[in-house]
């Protein structure tokens, strides 16, 4: 997958893309980032970007021009992705929606600023309006990298184990169940016995039980839509332990 960044301030992203996952996940060509000054496109000799928005009110808006020509730029004739601009206004990211679009060939993400963009930006050349929760940030560059992070981690390939992401919180409605590693007894607490085992079978149901109880605990909402069978559904309404 390719994305391109279009942001007025591409030097944040230096620090996330070159550690970790997603730099190891560039540099074997999984994905691949390009990061675009949308001041570079500014057609007026000061290279302005914002402007005080029609009507009064307090901020400034980024102008449509300089967005229009760098848009233009990364996407040719031809071009084949998603457009997107990460917004408070937008719809939640959600684990679905990140799957969905790792799916994609290529996506744009628009970084706003300031009071955001022009409306005609959105109305032309956004496919959807993306938020990271409801809270405002100063601008789209910190959502755009959660959105290249938890995308990049649905390419094949990028994780390594094939089953990483698909235990993972959120992956079928549930949160992910405790993890614990050595030593087996650290200050007086223990890992639970059946992790210790080696019965697999049981381990498993421990782990499903125990991310049944964090979500009834913690994110009862999710349960709506969680795919549970009778017996699951008995033990979060109980709130203990099937035998």
């Amino acid at each position: 997958m390719h994305i391109d960044v279009l942001s007025l301030f591409p030097e944040m992203f230096a620090g996330v893309l070159g550690a970790s996952i997603l730099k190891r996940a560039i540099d074997k060509g999984f994905i691949s980032v390009a990061l675009h000054n949308i001041r570079d496109y500014a057609d007026n000799k000061h290279r302005q970007v914002d402007d005080y928005a029609f009507g009064g009110g307090t901020g400034l808006v980024m102008m449509p021009q300089p967005i229009f020509d760098c848009m233009a730029h990364v996407t040719p004739e031809g071009w084949r992705g998603r457009r997107i601009y990460l917004s408070p206004q937008g719809r939640p990211l959600s684990d679905a929606r990140v799957r969905a679009l790792a799916k994609e060939p290529a996506l744009v993400l628009l970084c706003g600023h300031y009071e955001g963009v022009d409306q005609r930006v959105i109305d032309a050349l956004v496919d959807e309006e993306i938020s990271i929760g409801d809270y405002v940030l100063t601008g789209g560059e910190l959502p755009a990298m959660v959105l290249i992070d938890a995308v990049a981690r649905q390419i094949p390939g990028v994780l390594g184990n094939a089953l990483g992401s698909q235990e993972e919180s959120f992956a079928a409605d549930l949160l992910e169940y405790p993890q614990y590693t050595r030593p087996a007894d650290f200050r007086g607490r223990r890992v639970p016995e059946v992790l210790l085992s080696g019965h697999h079978a049981h381990i498993v149901k421990w782990r499903r039980e125990q991310a049944l109880q964090k979500t009834a605990r913690v994110r009862p909402d999710l349960l709506a839509r969680a795919v549970l069978s009778d017996e699951e559904r008995a033990l979060v309404a109980n709130g203990k332990k099937s035998e």
